[in-house]
């Protein structure tokens, strides 16, 4: 089991003055913590500054880079043996950080899993959850919370996937992911989230693409059949039925039923080379 003492925590911050300091002296009055980094993505208020004069080591950015380029500068430069990842904002509770940390060990990931009422608007809601049943189906596991960025892991299996993090918004759903289907241990721990101070950065219309498109790039990664054997599927059970209807109909089969089926054929062998390809890239693996 880890303990506070041999945790890094690191948070990403973009114009958080208003904020920074009274997260990171509740964060120092809640345990005795390894190191608290503070990564100043190119702020143009205060944000550094008020988190060195509240006790954080801070990381400075010369320009705002994202989200996932801050994270990865903190697990770059911590130097404890876990890594506690949380907001600048204020919404995540210094006791929920100390109870997510002290899963780690039975678990190799563990999240903060925040409840659908704590989510800005029913929109943000509905796209959560549509991203977090996609996000199930293509892991073959419950995800209740997707897109939460307080989370705290080993800092060894975070570098592991570091070279796979987005500069954007979307490096919790690629950790998550990535340590689903790298076989590692994922808890989700349910927590309350407040209020934010200040206005969020994402933007569903706007990421949520983005969203999409790294669920199915990571799963692509770890296993590419959980996307080509649907497709394949769907392509022969087409063909096959509209052949099974012109056959019953007009006595013939159509080229269109024809090329479906060869589609079908043609993405599942597809799949299967890609099936490969991910085994071997993992070969060796510690």
């Amino acid at each position: 089991m880890a303990d506070p003492a041999s945790t890094s925590i690191v948070i990403p911050a973009f114009g958080e003055g208003s904020a920074i300091a009274s997260v990171v002296a509740a964060l120092r009055r809640a345990a005795p913590w390894h190191e608290i980094l503070v990564v100043d993505d190119g702020s143009t208020d205060e944000t550094g500054r008020l988190a060195a004069d509240a006790g954080a080591r801070v990381i400075r950015h010369p320009y705002n880079k994202g989200n996932g380029a801050s994270v990865k500068s903190g697990i770059r430069n911590a130097t404890g043996e876990y890594i506690l990842i949380i907001d600048g904002d204020g919404q995540h509770k210094p006791q929920d950080a100390v109870r997510l940390v002290s899963r780690l060990g039975l678990y190799d990931l563990v999240i903060g899993a925040r409840s659908a009422d704590t989510q800005a608007t029913s929109t943000r809601r509905y796209g959560n959850s549509l991203l977090n049943w996609l996000a199930g189906y293509l892991t073959d596991r419950d995800i209740p919370d997707l897109t939460s960025g307080f989370r705290a892991a080993r800092r060894e299996h975070l570098r592991e996937f570091i070279h796979l993090l987005p500069n954007g918004f979307s490096t919790p759903t690629t950790t998550t992911l990535a340590f689903i289907k790298a076989g590692y241990s994922v808890a989700f721990e349910p927590v309350e989230a407040r209020q934010r101070a200040g206005q969020s950065k994402i933007r569903l219309a706007r990421d949520g693409t983005k969203f999409l498109m790294i669920i199915l790039r990571i799963v692509t990664i770890f296993s590419p059949l959980r996307i080509f054997l649907p497709i394949s599927l769907a392509s022969f059970i087409v063909g096959a039925g509209y052949a099974g209807w012109t056959i019953y109909s007009q006595s013939h089969v159509t080229n269109t039923s024809v090329l479906l089926i060869i589609l079908a054929v043609i993405v599942f062998l597809v799949g299967l080379v890609s099936e490969q390809i991910s085994a071997l890239r993992f070969e060796g693996r510690q």
